[in-house]
């Protein structure tokens, strides 16, 4: 699955890559989670267009999302069976840009994130399917979830899903809803091949929302993985020394 990722690429160098025609500006992101607002990639009469839309998909015919789960993912195997999908799958396929992406592990008393990237360090699509809400009010709310895969070879070492990636070469087949069935589309969506990803042992601090920082992406070795694990120390209560006998009044010192 995927639950939480990383875009660190230069704005303009994602442009190039997804060939956009906006030029948005938006700072690195080190910790992306639901229901936050992510860059998109969407095809429109022919050209692609970038767009911001809230991760964690909500179909048309939700009546209050209050009551419906959030769709982070969608299963690759499933996307033209399942309802809160299927409309997606045939009409508004989409990408999104990262750079990487977290996945936990467990390990002895913690779970273990680790930190997955491209081997050559280059930056990626995930397959996404978008959905626009309309409320009671006629507010709109662009959604869109990833799209996932059964894991195979090393990766499956990781976890049993991965996030669907799009190769650049397949970018237009998996967007163009227009003259590309979403039977054929279907075909797109497998697990990396072997090699292609590479991951280490990151810090659980990435499990903190909040903590949006370079840091969360830098190797940590054997011996700061044990120091995370280890339960913290209690603090030891300090013996008075020559304190002079509580005289009922207290004391701020």
């Amino acid at each position: 699955m995927c639950g939480r990722y990383v875009i660190i690429s230069p704005p303009e160098a994602l442009r190039q890559l997804f060939g956009y025609s906006e030029q948005p500006n938006f700072p690195a992101r080190y910790n992306i989670a639901p229901t936050q607002p992510v860059p998109v990639v969407i095809s429109e009469h022919g050209a692609r267009h970038f767009r911001l839309m809230r991760w964690g998909l909500l179909p048309a015919w939700v009546k209050d999302p209050r009551q419906f789960s959030l769709l982070i993912n969608a299963r690759g195997e499933t996307v033209l069976d399942k309802p809160a999908f299927k409309n997606a799958m045939k009409r508004r396929r989409c990408l999104l840009p990262a750079d990487g992406y977290y996945e936990w592990q467990n390990s002895g008393k913690i779970k273990q994130p680790y930190f997955i990237h491209r081997s050559d360090r280059q930056p990626l699509g995930f397959a996404g399917l978008a959905e626009t809400w309309v409320g009671p009010n006629g507010e709109e709310l662009d959604t869109v979830a990833i799209v996932t895969a059964a894991a195979a070879g090393d990766l499956a070492a990781l976890h049993d899903r991965v996030p669907v990636t799009i190769a650049p070469d397949d970018f237009d087949r998996w967007m163009d809803c227009d003259h590309v069935t979403a039977d054929d589309a279907t075909d797109l969506l497998t697990a990396p091949r072997e090699g292609v990803f590479a991951w280490y042992a990151v810090s659980t601090k990435v499990n903190r929302v909040a903590n949006d920082d370079p840091q969360l992406v830098l190797p940590i070795s054997a011996e700061e993985m044990a120091a995370e694990a280890a339960p913290p120390r209690k603090a030891m209560a300090r013996r008075p020394t020559g304190a002079p006998a509580d005289d009922g009044q207290g004391s701020l010192f």
